[in-house]
């Protein structure tokens, strides 16, 4: 905001003095080499093909980018040709250069700023600059087009690189996450079957025993072997629960889409999961794999600035992941390999993922209902 109010006023201050001068009739020859109102035009179609350029491309549309760039080019010609040897006019022209950098391909951003130049040099010579200072100024507005240019695309650089790393530390801490709920998973197993074959089988022996016992002793002794008796069997029956317990135990999904998204530098993720939400070992590695495919799409394409994710259990008892991001959206949705690849991981399990990129870009995945049944002893 701060850089196109910035814009904005040295785009007035080059054009200000000019429409001033030639509206109120004071100069004492022309203004403007040619009719004023063409002299206008261009200049108010500078402003208007310089906004036009920048929408298009933060839209990503390259076809219209580039068409306004052209514009904008043209324009900028037309101010600085037919303003006669007026101010600093020809800035107009780097500003041409610098959305050019940002929004059109390196070969024709340098197109863009060899037509500049020349439209700079051609002006110098129509109205009959000194040789001295026609190299000066020509030299000078082609180093701040270069400058501009070489700036941008350094830029844009760096911004792709830090995307490629924000998206690798996505990805490598939604496999951190899964390699640790199934590292934690097994180890509830081994506990549970070496308490089931170990202490279970001891426990259960126990017991015959002293069922056994309990037969053939009579008096105070025979008491005391009944209660041992019964102590073993709610032992037993406690292991058995405990076994069962850990078999069974639904994985930490809150957990593991808070490693996912944790300490994201942009966007910034908002994570909810409700408290009645129970997952399989299936479901959850659906779900953390979905969820760092839409923290990559964000990233990569979104330019959000907030990412908020909710996961609740649905209304047949399944569970719903709804994600929405506050960036541009898209009017015309088109899936790439990512978003393909989490449909398709929803559609093994019989669920569905819906999108929708009106306000910001939003999905929704809906998983079905999961069986957790409980080990038997």
């Amino acid at each position: 905001m701060a850089a196109a109010t910035a814009g904005l006023a040295i785009y007035l201050v080059i054009g200000l003095p000019i429409i001033v001068v030639a509206v109120s009739g004071d100069a004492a020859e022309p203004v403007t080499r040619g009719p004023f109102w063409v002299w206008l035009v261009c200049y108010a179609g500078f402003l208007v093909a310089f906004a036009a350029t920048a929408v298009t491309g933060e839209r990503g549309h390259r076809a219209g980018a580039a068409g306004g760039a052209l514009l904008t080019m043209a324009c900028g010609a037309g101010v600085v040709l037919l303003s006669g040897n007026r101010g600093v006019t020809p800035i107009l022209l780097v500003f041409a250069a610098a959305v050019a950098a940002q929004y059109v391909s390196a070969r024709m951003a340098v197109g863009i700023v060899a037509g500049n130049t020349v439209v700079v040099a051609a002006a110098g010579l129509w109205h009959g600059v000194s040789a001295p200072d026609l190299l000066f100024s020509t030299f000078l507005y082609a180093v701040l087009q270069v400058l501009y240019l070489f700036t941008t695309w350094a830029a844009q650089r760096e911004q792709e690189a830090n995307e490629r790393l924000a998206v690798a530390h996505a990805e490598l801490r939604s496999a951190t996450a899964l390699l640790a709920e199934s590292s934690q998973s097994q180890e509830r197993l081994r506990i549970a079957r070496e308490l089931h074959d170990l202490l279970g089988h001891k426990l259960s022996a126990l017991a015959l025993q002293l069922e056994t016992a309990s037969h053939r002793v009579t008096g105070p002794a025979g008491e005391d072997v009944e209660r041992a008796r019964l102590l073993a069997k709610e032992l037993l029956t406690d292991v058995r629960s405990t076994v069962g317990e850990l078999r069974s135990r639904p994985p930490e999904l809150r957990a593991a889409l808070e490693t996912v998204v944790r300490e994201l530098p942009r966007p910034r993720g908002h994570l909810t999961v409700a408290d009645d939400v129970e997952v399989d070992e299936q479901r959850i590695t659906v779900l953390v794999r979905c969820a760092q495919e839409i923290v990559t799409n964000a990233i990569r394409h979104a330019d959000a600035d907030n990412l908020w994710l909710d996961v609740r259990a649905g209304p047949d008892g399944g569970v719903l992941l709804h994600a929405r991001d506050d960036g541009h959206g898209t009017s015309a949705l088109q899936l790439g390999h990512g978003l393909t690849g989490l449909t398709e991981r929803a559609e093994e399990l019989g669920g569905s993922v819906s999108f929708d990129g009106r306000d910001g870009f939003a999905v929704e995945v809906d998983l079905p209902p999961s069986s957790m049944p409980v080990a038997a002893s």
